[in-house]
Parts: C-alpha cells; structure tokens; sequence
C-alpha cells in the first residue's frame, strides 16, 4: 500500500507511479520522480526492487533528506544534458544515476535510479531518459490543471471581496463545506520604498507558493498592494499560528517586513466585503508602524482603526472640525508659539499638569498659563465637559505632529 500519496489531478499521480515502476522494472532498483523543491512526487513499488534507508526515508517523508553535497548533485543533474552517475554520499548507500525532466530548456523536475545488481546498461538509460520525456508530459499536464483551478478560485475569491460574485457560485468555486468557518488574512509589505509599482509581485508569488504548499483548502487572491488568503474551516487559533507561520516565511524569503492582518470569523459567505474593509484597516495601521505587529487583530490595534476612520470623516467633511483647534494650529505655525503641543502634552496625560509639564520640560505655571490661553484665544472649552476635551482631543491626535 502506498503512503499519503499527492491528490490527483487527472490522473497525474497514477501516472506517474506507475512510470516510475515501469522504470524500476527494467532498471532493477528504486526509482523516484522529484519537483524542483526536493519533494518525492511519486516512486516505484517494484517487488524485490533495490532500496536502502535514505530512498526509504524520502518515501517517508515525501521530501529527500538533506545531506551536505546534495545540493551540488542536484545542480549537477539540471545542468547535464542526459544521465548523469553519482557518488554515494553515506556507506550505507546504494549507486545512483539521475535525469533531469524539462520542458525544452525549462526544468520541471528529477528522476533518481537505484542501480540494480548490474549496472545501468543501454537499456536501463534508454528507460530513464524516455522516462523523463514521459514525466514532463505528466507534470505539464499536472501543472496545467493546477493553474486552472488556482485561477478559478482566485477570481471567485477576488469577486467575493469585491462583491460581484453570487454567493452560491463561490461556495462551489471555493469548495467550502457546509457550513463554512471562514477567516480573512491579508498581507501587505511594511513601509513600501517610494516609487513601487502598487501591486508587490514577488509578495503576491511568494505568498501564493507559500499557501499552496501549507493548505489546499485556502484561496488566495490579490488586490492593489494586498494578498487576501481565505481560510474555510479553521479555528480563530489556528489561523493565527498558520498566519505568523507565513509572516515569517514571507519575511525570510523577501528579505523584507510583512505585516499581516487576521479577521473575525463567520460562517456567511456575504460577510466577506466587510472582513476585506476590517483586514484593510488593520494593515494601513501596521504597515505603516515600522514597530508594528507583525500579525494583527481588530482587537489588538483598535484605537489606530478607529482614529484612522475618524479621520477619513473629517476628511470627507471639514465643517466636522473644530474651528479653535484649526485657528490654534495655524497661530502656532505664524507665530511659533507652542498652544497646540502644551494643550496635547496635557490632554494625553489625562489632566496630569505635572506629567504634561516634564513631558514638554517646561515649568507646570507655564503650562497652566498655556492652556488658559488657549481658552481665551481659541476658544477651547479645556475645563467644562469631558465631551468636549474628547472631540478636541480626537482633532489633535489626528494633526500632523508639532514642529519641536
């Protein structure tokens, strides 16, 4: 019985197994087809073919183990034009011969022989390299219908953040189970070098390679600068460990911060425009934090979420602001005094005169003095309801930051 054999894609994995036995057939030991990545896609189960532990242990773990020279012996192999004879590399190991799979000049992927009790003769080399040719048919095909179906979920993921899809369509185009548990990541880079193209290409890639090779349940889709990864039936925890997981992938392989946002989670295929609006919030607060969390909840960030949105608001309708703190603001800008920071300093220290003082190192009367100014000039009702320093306070906090 074969172990956790690869899904297949029709017929792909089938095919491929039983190239490799009929490879192993004539060549009398082992055979493993591999991908660019080291991972044993399919391998012989040939009755008394030739195995030692290291083929066993790939079988295992459907990855080669790693050995110091491994690495330059697969170099080798993509870069030779036929078969190529390799060394052992442990006492214990059989003789090997290899062949690289391409598609032309591309490589696709590897197929390691154990050498049977005779060594690889005409025969056995003419196996391996029309195995190759083979094996390149299978995994273009493979990887043909691979692609179709990434892009149909990424379109019904896209059309599902924006809105435009039919609910019943996604469901099916994303395979979600009944009832779904849906949670919306999204990844942006932190701080973008000036000049970038708006959509991050290679975190796009990255990201993409990344979730296919970690969940081939999640959809992944991209939209302006942000990568959106739908997970259909994981718990809020487990989310979040599969998003620092990627965070930290992504941040090795770019050589560059990501941040990342996590959503609620809902069971309604219609919630997800507003996941998408509540991961956006999220990341334009951490991404443009360079001591930002890496990964983020609404929960974890919410002041900065709603600072941001109030400040949209007063944006979009500029009679919403305070008359006093836009005269106070251009006061301090005309005639370099200092209303604005001392009213701030003490706001932020909750009516503290002292703290506010040693934070601005003046002396605690000339704060005082500051802020009854501030009244008179301004208008600023600093000492009656709370209200009212609230709304002041929300106007300042949103002002650019005070020349020192």
């Amino acid at each position: 019985m074969r172990m956790t054999e690869p899904p297949s894609i029709g017929g792909t994995s089938e095919e491929l197994y039983a190239l490799a036995d009929a490879m192993a057939a004539v060549i009398g030991g082992s055979v493993s087809i591999e991908d660019l990545d080291n991972r044993v896609l399919a391998y012989s189960s040939v009755p008394e073919q030739r195995i030692d532990e290291l083929r066993r242990r790939g079988i295992l773990d459907r990855r080669v183990p790693d050995q110091p020279e491994q690495l330059s012996q697969y170099r080798q192999v993509l870069a030779a034009p036929g078969i190529v004879r390799l060394p052992v590399l442990a006492p214990d190991e059989l003789p090997r011969a290899a062949v690289a799979i391409r598609d032309g000049e591309r490589p696709l992927g590897t197929i390691w022989a154990i050498e049977g009790h005779t060594p690889l003769g005409a025969t056995g080399e003419s196996a391996l390299l029309d195995g190759a040719r083979l094996a390149a048919t299978h995994l273009l095909r493979h990887r043909g219908a691979a692609e179709f179906d990434r892009q149909v979920r990424e379109d019904a993921l896209r059309g599902a953040l924006t809105g435009d899809g039919p609910i019943g369509d996604t469901r099916v185009r994303l395979g979600l189970p009944a009832p779904p548990r849906l949670t919306l990541l999204a990844f942006a880079p932190a701080r973008p070098p000036e000049g970038e193209p708006t959509v991050d290409g290679r975190l796009a890639a990255a990201a993409a390679r990344h979730w296919a090779a970690v969940s081939a349940e999640a959809a992944t889709a991209t939209i302006n600068r942000t990568v959106y990864v739908l997970l259909p039936d994981d718990l809020p925890a487990t989310a979040r460990r599969l998003a620092e997981q990627a965070v930290a992938a992504l941040d090795r392989g770019l050589d560059a911060p990501v941040r990342c946002a996590q959503s609620r989670t809902t069971a309604e295929v219609a919630d997800l425009p507003a996941l998408r609006t509540e991961v956006d919030g999220i990341l334009r607060v951490t991404t443009a934090d360079p001591d930002g969390r890496p990964v983020a909840a609404l929960g974890e960030v919410h002041a900065g979420v709603l600072l941001a949105h109030l400040s949209d608001e007063l944006a979009r309708h500029p009679g919403l602001r305070h008359p006093g703190i836009e005269a106070m603001v251009e006061h301090d800008r005309t005639r370099r005094t200092h209303y604005t920071a001392s009213v701030t300093a003490w706001l932020d220290a909750a009516g503290n005169i002292g703290e506010a003082a040693r934070r601005l190192t003046v002396h605690p009367n000339t704060l005082k003095y500051r802020l009854r100014r501030a009244h008179d000039l301004f208008g600023l009702d600093l000492f009656g309801h709370p209200d009212d320093r609230l709304s002041c306070w929300l106007q300042l906090r949103l002002q650019p930051p005070p020349p020192r």
